[in-house]
């Protein structure tokens, strides 16, 4: 993902598995699966479809019966909706068995029958996008709705199939929107709908066990242990951020102010001017058990009050419960829900 590597793995407790969500969903229409007859002539009755992507239009005349995903997350919606996708990338990133599958991902696949010798085609996207990889899948629709993909990537990808892009801004697509418009893309909308809506629901039902956090406003970070001069801020445009909206926080103003105009997911912001984060009640961060400690030890990154007080998020790095949440989905955010929850519990607390 696009946080530094790290050397500490730790697994969360899950707030509900990825196959309890596809359950769930399949209960939602009077207990109809998603891949049963109805809802494929429902799916069916969608098309054509146009989606319209930074790059235009990408028009799907039929229903896909082969779909292809590339960058981050794209493959948890077909998979939360009963479809198995022909490939999708393989995880680089939190992945701590090294199977190349998040453990909610997998979960999802094994509900449908499809790990094994029946696991789909894994996109190794260490070196960009294997277009050649991705087109031997002959997929028929291209998922990229949460990417980075560039117009060359977009028009590549397009000439194996329909491409469906980000709207707006590269990795700027927030979990909802994401099952939406793949969702859409593959003549499932309403479904898509339901199911954001069951997650939606979920996390409320946390917060209610967790009144401190509701209204906290956040900083999101990430600093070099080997360099803390510069502190990385993650803008209102990133996903990870936009995750923090729905669970009852709010970005910094100061962080909105950093931010400016830019189409950027990140800044920097030099370590001397640390305290501009003073109005985050909470700060996060990728790091370990030594991470508050080193933080409060440095004459600069102390001068934020929620570092001094220890209202401080730290996210395990390279753990899945940092994949589930720096790139949230429709099936990670579930998954961990809780975990991550507790975490901005005991650092709200802190605040007084």
């Amino acid at each position: 993902m696009r946080t530094a590597p790290s050397r500490r793995v730790w697994r969360p407790l899950v707030a509900a598995t990825a196959a309890s969500l596809l359950l769930a969903a399949c209960a939602a229409d009077g207990g109809t699966e998603p891949t049963d007859d109805a809802t494929s002539d429902t799916a069916s009755a969608a098309f054509p479809v146009t989606i319209t992507s930074t790059f235009g239009e990408t028009t799907i005349d039929e229903e896909p019966t082969a779909v292809a995903t590339v960058n981050w997350g794209n493959h948890d919606v077909p998979l939360a909706l009963g479809i198995v996708p022909v490939g999708f990338p393989k995880a680089t990133y939190g992945d701590n068995d090294d199977d190349g599958v998040h453990p909610w991902t997998y979960e999802a696949l094994e509900a449908l029958d499809a790990t094994g010798d029946d696991l789909p085609v894994l996109f190794d996207e260490t070196d960009g996008i294997p277009f050649e990889d991705v087109n031997n899948t002959a997929p028929d629709v291209v998922l990229a709705a949460y990417s980075g993909l560039t117009e060359d990537d977009f028009s590549t990808l397009s000439q194996i199939a329909p491409t469906v892009s980000f709207p707006e801004y590269a990795w700027g697509t927030n979990w909802k929107d994401m099952a939406l418009i793949n969702g859409e893309a593959l003549g499932r909308k309403a479904e898509a709908q339901q199911l954001v809506d069951d997650v939606l629901a979920q996390i409320d039902d946390a917060l209610a066990e967790r009144p401190d956090i509701e209204g906290k406003t956040v900083a999101y970070t990430w600093v070099d242990p080997a360099d803390p001069s510069t502190i990385g801020v993650y803008t209102p445009l990133d996903a990870r951020v936009q995750l923090l909206d729905d669970l009852g926080m709010t970005t910094a103003p100061s962080v909105v102010e950093l931010a400016g105009d830019t189409d950027q997911f990140f800044v920097n912001l030099a370590a001397e001017q640390a305290d501009t984060l003073a109005d985050a009640d909470v700060l996060v961060t990728y790091g370990d058990d030594t991470t508050l400690a080193t933080m409060q030890a440095d004459p600069l990154l102390n001068k934020i009050p929620a570092v001094a007080r220890g209202s401080v998020v730290v996210v395990p790095d390279a753990d899945p419960l940092a994949s589930a949440t720096s790139g949230p989905t429709i099936l990670s955010v579930p998954w961990a829900l809780d975990a991550y929850l507790d975490l901005f519990q005991a650092a709200a607390a802190q605040v007084g």
